[in-house]
């Protein structure tokens, strides 16, 4: 039976990789400095551990029998665009220690294949329309905000030890991704999370509130594509950044209006300002696709999987009140 750590499994991505892990087969670890809120006994078996430390690292990747098959680093401290613009110090200290720590302590102990969970935020703002983006056309960089800086730095990190140790890294650059069991409220939830929380709040002929002018263009990637191309760029021979996203672009107001038509609502939009982050971000989807990776779920689905979860939450939340 192979054998997996995953590094963030208290967390939204991570947690769903666990359960897609157990799928195949593996006999699996999760580590991180908090349980999953509502998945926490799916790994076989759980490790709180606050991976800053290197000692915590070396915890983690100690097991009986020799060393872990697969090591999956998604572990880091990251949120929304509001966290992302008012917690820089913390992203950069944070999840550089984590990265600079794991990925040495598993080429130390012989860890055969490495994951590591970067970001399309290493790219530069894009204007809508601009042709697709490469991995390669990162560099030069000049990414928004200081968690693409910190991702591309340990993008480095990770290839670095690579070509040192032998160990096979692979990096994959995510997409703005959602789904069921991920943050909703609190600061750190992300564009889709966020929506669905304020139009499951709203009344019907409501009003919520949207950073900006709602022209900002991204792609959204449902959790469960994400979590299959994670596992077949694992398993692959692709060496190098290799981005995972869905194809299809909406602009912020098209995702308020598609949330508030899954709910049944007619909703009113209210331009505030707000950290919005880069115009649009374009990018190449060849390389995970030439492993017989694609999206399958496109944003109206996706959300029509994600809001009845939201609302619940929702619900749940003032009733407790």
């Amino acid at each position: 039976m192979k054998r997996a750590l995953v590094c963030g499994a208290g967390g939204f991505i991570g947690g769903h990789l666990v359960n897609k892990l157990k799928q195949e087969g593996y006999w699996v670890r999760g580590v991180d400095i908090k349980l999953h809120e509502w998945s926490p006994a799916v790994a076989d078996q759980f490790q709180l551990l606050d991976l800053r430390q290197k000692e915590n690292c070396q915890t983690a990747l100690n097991i009986d029998g020799g060393t872990f098959h697969e090591v999956y680093q998604l572990a880091a401290d990251m949120g929304g665009m509001g966290f992302i613009h008012s917690a820089e110090t913390e992203i950069m200290h944070n999840s550089a220690l984590i990265n600079i720590h794991m990925t040495d302590c598993a080429a130390n102990q012989g860890v055969q294949r490495y994951f590591f969970s970067s970001s399309v935020c290493v790219y530069r703002n894009m204007l809508p329309g601009e042709p697709e983006m490469r991995e390669t056309e990162a560099i030069p960089a000049h990414p928004d905000n200081e968690y693409g800086w910190e991702k591309l730095y340990s993008e480095r990190v990770a290839l670095a030890y690579e070509r040192r140790y032998g160990m096979q890294v692979r990096i994959a650059r995510f997409q703005n991704c959602y789904g069921p069991e991920g943050a909703w409220t609190g600061g750190r939830e992300k564009a889709p999370a966020a929506l669905c929380r304020k139009v499951a709040e709203a009344k019907d002929g409501g009003e919520i509130e949207v950073w900006g002018d709602g022209n900002a263009v991204r792609s959204f990637t449902y959790v469960s594509d994400m979590v299959d191309g994670i596992y077949l760029l694992m398993h692959s021979n692709l060496h190098g950044p290799v981005n995972i996203g869905c194809p299809q672009y909406v602009t912020v107001d098209e995702l308020a209006n598609t949330v508030s038509q899954i709910a049944g609502k007619k909703i009113n939009i209210k331009h505030v300002p707000g950290p919005v982050g880069v115009l649009s971000r374009n990018f190449s989807n060849e390389r995970i696709c030439s492993i017989g990776w694609r999206a399958k779920v496109f944003i109206k689905e996706g959300i029509s999987k994600t809001y009845p979860w939201i609302e619940a939450q929702v619900k749940g939340r003032y009733v407790e009140i």
